[in-house]
């Protein structure tokens, strides 16, 4: 008796990571008194924190965490990120370099090659206030993976259609490939 052909199992893929950015996407800044004729939401903190993060809304964490990818910030809060937003939402810090001469020939912000080079080819998504259409020319011509650039108005953070349109690109990215005999 034959045994029948088998197919070969596809090795799962890791998950998109979800580079995030602190300034403008959680904490947002810059709005008008006719925007926002309240004034931003507070939320508290404690008396040695930052005051910009009585904006932090701790309802984006549990939000970020339910999106399919790993999370990794990309912010220059750099060990501020750990000890002052970590806390509440739980995030591992990207270690930047200086930004370069070449960043400023480029028109490219200075994270976009460091973003680059940290996913490696994996599929990304990058949520930050400061993306231009320098950044997507070079991350389209410099990574061989899916990446999305997702640009969010820094006068009100992530919002609901934001959380929409990531978590729909994340889930057509982490959605296991059939593999083909």
């Amino acid at each position: 008796m034959t045994s029948p052909a088998r197919r070969p199992r596809p090795f799962p893929l890791p998950p998109p990571l979800l580079f995030l950015d602190i300034d403008g996407p959680l904490l947002p800044f810059g709005a008008t008194s006719a925007e926002l004729p309240d004034g931003y939401p507070t939320y508290g903190t404690r008396p040695d924190a930052n005051p910009l993060l009585a904006r932090l809304d701790p309802a984006l964490g549990p939000r970020l965490l339910a999106l399919p990818c790993e999370l990794v910030w990309a912010t220059t809060w750099m060990a501020d990120a750990n000890a002052w937003v970590a806390p509440r939402i739980g995030l591992p810090v990207v270690s930047w370099p200086d930004p370069s001469e070449e960043d400023a020939l480029t028109g490219t912000h200075w994270k976009t090659p460091a973003l680059v080079a940290y996913a490696a080819g994996r599929a990304f998504a990058w949520v930050d206030d400061e993306i231009g259409p320098a950044d997507r020319a070079w991350v389209r011509a410099h990574h061989p993976g899916p990446a999305l650039l997702h640009r969010v108005d820094p006068r009100f953070g992530l919002t609901p259609p934001d959380f929409t349109a990531l978590a729909a690109w994340l889930r057509g990215r982490s959605l296991p490939q059939e593999a083909t005999s």
